[in-house]
């Protein structure tokens, strides 16, 4: 990766909050915009370029087409439709699929050999289309996955115990859904235990809340869109947060959606979210965590239940 280029596919919410993201933290080179509405890519690429005057670096911002993936280091991934009225889940996810086929070839018509970034949803499920339909080696095509419901899982805790956000470190594992859950048992506020500083705060928090921690969180997206239609500036910054990552060549641990191979015992042959240690070649390994025998019951659950529903899409021929 000469040079920090990022193809952004999808110039909807989640991907224009990425793509703002990325220019106010001076994240990445180049950024190029791709949108079946050509116009509306035109316009996001004018609207950031009249922000470079602030920015924290010089970027290169346009709109462009499927062409400019050759060079790039990462495209991203965010274009989907939505569900219809009268819509079965199983109906739109085969949409979704359908798109994202379309969408990764397009792509892999310009012998890309960058990493695939997926954060269109059922995202375990469309990543694992994704690399389908890619060719890729799986270490370098990779989701979201549960990046986003981990900031949030360290937001609720550091309300409780007023503690900075950033000397929490916990992580939601499995699905980006609603088999997802909180692995407690390797959760840390710096380098303590998480359940020991339970223990020595009683005043502020309890066992009994961490149900309600994992019932705010879960029910994060729906508290959101119920108010704002939508959820997208938390998932643009966790993007800008994998991008670095990569292009940064950090070794950084990121629960992202990732294929597990044997590395923890669960179905094989899927995508689900895991930490991951992530660098510019993808993911370099996933980090195998001694789980409860909860959390080990809940994993199994959560992969049986992607497994189910990627055993029910149509992949083009």
């Amino acid at each position: 990766m000469e040079k920090s280029k990022v193809v952004i596919i999808g110039t909807g919410f989640v991907g224009m909050s990425y793509a703002y993201a990325l220019l106010n933290q001076g994240a990445v080179e180049e950024i190029v915009l791709i949108d079946i509405d050509q116009r509306k890519a035109e316009g996001e690429a004018m609207d950031l370029n009249h922000g470079l005057a602030f920015a924290p670096r010089k970027m290169s911002i346009k709109s462009g087409s499927y062409e400019d993936t050759k060079d790039a280091g990462l495209v991203v991934i965010t274009a989907g439709v939505n569900q219809k009225e009268g819509e079965s889940r199983i109906d739109l996810l085969n949409r979704n699929a359908k798109i994202m086929q379309d969408v990764v070839r397009q792509v892999m018509e310009y012998k890309y050999d960058g990493i695939i970034l997926v954060a269109t949803n059922p995202v375990d499920i469309l990543t694992y289309v994704a690399w389908k339909a890619s060719g890729l080696s799986s270490s370098r095509v990779i989701g979201s996955g549960t990046s986003l419901d981990s900031a949030r899982l360290r937001y609720e805790i550091s309300q409780y115990i007023h503690i900075d956000v950033r000397n929490i470190h916990a992580y939601i594992l499995g699905e980006h859904g609603d088999s997802e859950f909180v692995c407690w048992s390797n959760a840390y506020v710096g380098g303590k235990p998480f359940r020991d500083v339970i223990e020595s705060m009683p005043e502020q928090i309890k066992f009994s809340d961490l149900n309600e921690i994992y019932k705010d969180v879960k029910n994060a997206a729906h508290d959101i869109i119920s108010r704002k239609k939508a959820t997208y500036y938390g998932i643009g910054m966790a993007l800008v947060r994998i991008t670095s990552a990569i292009f940064n060549n950090e070794n950084r641990i990121i629960p992202i959606s990732v294929y597990n191979d044997g590395v923890y015992d669960i179905e094989k042959d899927l995508y689900i979210g895991l930490p991951a240690v992530l660098n510019r070649e993808g993911v370099h390994h996933i980090v195998k965590l001694k789980l409860d025998e909860t959390e080990t019951k809940n994993l199994k659950v959560s992969a049986s239940i992607l497994r189910s529903s990627i055993d029910l899409i149509k992949f083009d021929a």
